[in-house]
């Protein structure tokens, strides 16, 4: 079999190798208390908009630090009770995705509420002023500033924040909210379950934002990953600080968060991925301690895995 990253004997015990802050746990406790501090005022819009049997609304709510974000909202026109929550998180600089998109999981039955990434491609507001470099991407977005400013830590509890306001709706079955997104929409597929512990299913695929020295070290730092060669280049050209930034890095580093989750998951992993390297993808798969398992395909990269979304489907909503 072809081979990009490690043996999958190895990638089934595979670590990580970036470096897990030692005040990590103290500083998402922080993290949530501040995301408990800030109601969500969570109100509806009708969209514009018209898809026959679907009820299109726009979600709007507060975030962190007071920014408005904003998601989209489809029910079942015709639903006579309380239904699955299918949270949606979309790739990394995307949105939340054409309605008539996002139908599919409509006509399975399904509740959606797809979120929009500050400051990306959707209407969610980035009101978050940092020290630092702002020219180019988010992962390093806040890296200059402290710990807190950094950029995906107020994604993630939006991600939080969001799957709240699904387990409140008085049309939800708090029983059955669950995560799905790939790349991006992967790690906040974790992210979400991991601060949400009331999500029950997640589907994670080729998560993004996972073990970022293993990126670095595989010469990948680039395409998604390609802001983390740009800052050090601009910022540490001879690496003097490499060990300090790869552990605040470690802050927003999905694998740290993984073991959080008590969702049961099953995560997609293309083992030709040179995106995001599987062996990043399974630091994160193997700190959980959750329900597990894997739907492996050794021949695809970070792309469209044949047959996958009738399998997701059938273990978020079967």
């Amino acid at each position: 079999m072809p081979q990009l990253d490690m043996p999958l004997d190895k990638l089934r015990t595979y670590e990580g190798r970036n470096p897990r802050p030692a005040d990590h746990d103290a500083y998402w406790a922080a993290a949530l208390a501040e995301l408990d501090a800030t109601p969500p005022a969570a109100r509806f819009s009708e969209a514009k908009v018209r898809i026959p049997n679907v009820i299109c609304r726009d979600l709007w709510f507060a975030g962190v630090g007071g920014a408005r974000v904003h998601a989209r909202y489809l029910r079942p026109a015709h639903a006579s009770g309380k239904t699955p929550c299918v949270l949606l998180f979309h790739g990394y600089s995307g949105f939340a995705g054409d309605w008539g998109n996002l139908c599919n999981w409509v006509a399975m039955g399904a509740t959606v509420i797809a979120l929009d990434v500050r400051g990306q491609a959707g209407e969610s507001q980035d009101n978050q002023a940092v020290d630092g470099w702002t020219l180019q991407g988010h992962i390093v977005r806040g890296l200059g500033d402290k710990p807190e400013r950094l950029l995906f830590r107020s994604v993630f509890l939006d991600c939080a924040q969001m799957a709240r306001i699904a387990l409140s709706l008085p049309e939800i079955d708090a029983a059955r909210v669950v995560a799905h997104g790939g790349s991006q929409g992967g790690a906040l597929t974790l992210a979400c379950a991991a601060l949400e512990p009331r999500v029950s299913r997640a589907a994670p695929v080729y998560p993004f934002l996972c073990d970022y020295r293993r990126v670095w070290e595989m010469d990948l730092a680039k395409d998604a990953y390609g802001e983390l060669r740009e800052w050090f280049r601009r910022f540490d050209p001879q690496h003097k600080r490499e060990n300090e930034i790869f552990t605040r890095l470690g802050y927003i580093d999905c694998q740290f968060l993984a073991p959080r989750i008590r969702a049961k998951v099953l995560m997609g992993v293309g083992l030709m991925d040179n995106i995001c390297p599987p062996s990043t993808q399974f630091a994160a798969y193997n700190k959980m301690t959750c329900p597990k398992d894997l739907l492996i395909y050794p021949d695809y990269g970070h792309e469209g895995l044949l047959g996958s979304i009738d399998t997701f489907a059938e273990f978020l909503l079967g």
